[in-house]
């Protein structure tokens, strides 16, 4: 086994991951993410405050309000496709700050009927954002909940899912193809005892299925996310009508390559140099989540890129309305909203995708795509 280099800086998570190694052996790069993401004491999303100019990183809802207040009214649009129900679950999975479902809110006001048939539901384990969502939310008059995980104690009603940059976290294993042999990569101890990747052989049964249009090369990387399967079946057990949209950077794959990465401080850092202190993420495999959603009985629309998404709901004709009843923010509207657009950012590697009931009509925004194999 040939370890890759990389840098660390010791942290109270690395000594416990580091023991764990030395008396039961390497880790899965799924159980690594698991560990570094949500140790009860110090994992990464139990302990810090991450979104924002001060934490690790910025979301979209972040950059600007438009984006939030476009989600409020397609949620308004998927509501009236499922009837109008008087009684709806919004659910949001891993609302960081708040914001999204702020601004969500603020737009939903203009479809009063909407606005008060609305529970939300927030699913968020780190309490110090969980304080700040209640801050920012507290003057709202609909009911809103906090949970640890997705099922929570939710009615069963109605119910639309709204999860931006959520699924990433999800623990991926990797692949690597090695002398006409796929291996498990995994996470040890290189000679001066510091966390490194290895190439571990697999026993027969533990062999992944790949689902692939083209001949792996010498060192290509595979990820899968066997989660997908079990997210789907536990959007599945939810309230009936039914919609979820999911809104989270990758690719229409399967794609070859390494995506895993870890960002502190607003950079790219070794994923193996500070467990706990950084976040970790990988790429959606569009087509597999997609897959996973089909299996578990919902219809698939998308995936459509982020620029083609918010383009078709009215980006440009809501910012131009922002811009002139805040003519001094003109400038700083306008570059946000590019952002969020840029072609060669985040417009095409976010990604959006809607999972709904069958009996519902195609979603708002989203059209149906044909992919093949890529390489990352």
């Amino acid at each position: 086994m040939k370890p890759e280099n990389s840098r660390h800086r010791p942290t109270q998570l690395a000594a416990q991951i580091v023991h764990r190694i030395r008396s039961a052996g390497p880790l899965s790069v799924a159980e690594y993410m698991r560990v570094c993401l949500h140790d009860p004491a110090h994992g990464y999303y139990r302990t810090q405050h991450a979104i924002g100019r001060a934490g690790d990183f910025i979301t979209a809802p972040e950059i600007s309000q438009v984006f939030g207040e476009l989600i409020g009214l397609w949620c308004a649009v998927v509501w009236q496709q499922m009837g109008a129900p008087s009684q709806l679950n919004l659910i949001e999975l891993g609302p960081g700050r708040g914001t999204l479902m702020r601004d969500a809110l603020r737009a939903a006001k203009a479809a009063p009927d909407f606005y008060t048939a609305i529970t939300v539901h927030l699913v968020e384990t780190n309490a110090a954002l969980l304080e700040h969502q209640r801050t920012l939310l507290n003057d709202e008059t609909v009911p809103i909940r906090w949970h640890k995980d997705i099922e929570g104690n939710h009615a069963k009603r109605p119910t639309i899912v709204v999860a931006n940059e959520f699924l990433d976290t999800m623990p991926i294993d990797q692949w690597v193809f090695r002398s006409e042999r796929w291996r498990q990569r995994c996470i040890g101890l290189d000679e001066a005892q510091k966390l490194a990747f290895f190439d571990e052989r697999l026993d027969s049964e533990l062999h992944p299925t790949f689902e692939q249009a083209a001949t792996p090369r010498e060192g290509d990387i595979f990820e899968t996310r066997p989660a997908f399967a079990a997210f789907a079946s536990t959007l599945a057990s939810l309230g009936s009508p039914f919609a979820a949209l999911v809104i989270d950077y990758g690719h229409t794959g399967p794609a070859f390559g390494n995506t895993l990465q870890s960002i502190r401080e607003h950079r790219y850092e070794d994923p193996l140099a500070a467990p706990g202190e950084a976040d970790l993420t990988a790429q959606i495999d569009f087509t597999a989540l997609a897959n996973a959603m089909s299996a578990a009985g919902f219809s698939v629309d998308g995936p459509v890129s982020q620029a083609e998404f918010l383009g078709s709901l009215g980006i440009a004709e809501r910012a131009r309305h922002l811009m002139g009843a805040n003519p001094r923010s003109a400038i700083s509207i306008e570059g946000a909203i590019a952002r969020l657009m840029a072609p060669n950012g985040m417009g095409t590697r976010f990604k959006a995708i809607a999972a709904r009931d069958p009996g519902l009509p195609s979603l708002p925004g989203l059209a149906q795509v044909d992919n093949g194999l890529t390489r990352s």
